[in-house]
């Protein structure tokens, strides 16, 4: 999961597995965040990013908090369809005009404004489809990248409780401005290596745990021609991910940011399948057992924590999917 997982993204599944309680207000907070019209405070970042899947937990509201998330997904839909058709229809204007000038003379500028115009009307044409679909494709619409937001289950006051965090974990007392480095790229910081964890994470770590389940991962490797490809990894088992984290809940303040809650997922050294296929870490798969005792770190010393790591689950990551 350093680079990107196809999470749980329907609630529902963590209820049935653990019988745990949703934070249905701090949904709604989320997708109030993401809708410029509703927005009260100035974000830092570009927006607040949803998977398609945690959208669908809302498709039959069963509350009236569950109808009003229904409502503004409804009207974010509406809008980024509306703005998908018509860059669709600029794109295939920019299309035939290349193609007309290429029917002249053949240029590199005519060439790359042919590429350029079909790679944009092949993603505008999978957003519009997306938008309109309301069947589940978990492998579409669980992914989720650093700064999307993903349900995590945590446990508050004795209950197993989910609630939507950003991937991309902000340390509570750290700026808003960390989550980019000086050049300007977002910090790695939605992974915590285990051999960090009682430096940079030790606020986190022994206090606020959390689990995200998934059932695959993702990596950037080097292709070996000077840039990089996506590899997927998937337990040749079947068995779902039980991915340990750390959180924090992160407030402003100044009052000018709202606050925010974010997670990264705890990795180790790589399984030798993983180093074989050119990456360097992997998530920290912990055994159903365990999530009580990961959940509930409190009391615990440094040694009992990592004894659930040594006791991790070592499925065999296949390599499912590779893509220059």
């Amino acid at each position: 999961m350093c680079y990107s997982a196809e999470c749980w993204a329907l609630y529902d599944a963590y209820v049935q597995e653990f019988d745990a309680d949703i934070d249905i207000k701090a949904f709604w907070e989320i997708y109030l965040e993401r809708d410029e019209k509703y927005r009260i405070r100035k974000k830092l970042s570009d927006g607040t990013k949803i998977p398609k899947g945690v959208d669908l937990n809302f498709r039959r509201p069963k509350s009236e908090l569950e109808g009003k998330i229904q409502d503004l997904i409804g009207e974010w839909n509406g809008r980024k369809l509306a703005e998908s058709e018509a860059e669709l229809a600029k794109q295939e204007a920019r299309l035939a005009a290349a193609v007309e000038k290429l029917k002249v003379k053949e240029t590199k500028t005519a060439l790359n404004e042919q590429r350029i115009a079909g790679n944009k009307i092949k993603q505008m044409t999978r957003w519009i489809e997306d938008a309109k679909r309301t069947r589940h494709e978990p492998a579409r619409d669980d992914r989720i990248f650093p700064d999307w937001y993903a349900p995590v289950m945590i446990i508050e006051n004795g209950k197993k409780i989910i609630r939507p965090m950003r991937y991309h974990c902000r340390p509570a007392g750290m700026s808003a401005s960390s989550d980019v480095t000086k050049e300007g790229r977002i910090s790695g910081k939605y992974n915590a290596r285990r051999d960090n964890l009682t430096r940079f994470w030790r606020k986190q770590f022994g206090r606020t745990h959390a689990l995200v389940l998934a059932e695959t991962f993702y990596e950037n490797v080097d292709d070996g021609k000077g840039g990089s490809k996506e590899i997927q990894f998937r337990p040749r088992t079947g068995e779902t991910m039980y991915i340990a984290c750390v959180y924090s809940h992160w407030v402003d303040p100044t009052g000018k940011q709202p606050d925010l809650w974010s997670f990264a997922a705890i990795t180790d050294e790589p399984e030798p399948e993983v180093a074989a296929a050119g990456h360097d870490r992997t998530i920290i798969n912990i055994k159903p057992e365990h999530v009580e005792a990961w959940l509930t770190p409190e009391g615990r010393t440094d040694e009992e924590l990592f004894a659930i790591f040594d006791d991790r689950r070592h499925p065999y990551y296949e390599l499912v999917k590779e893509a220059a």
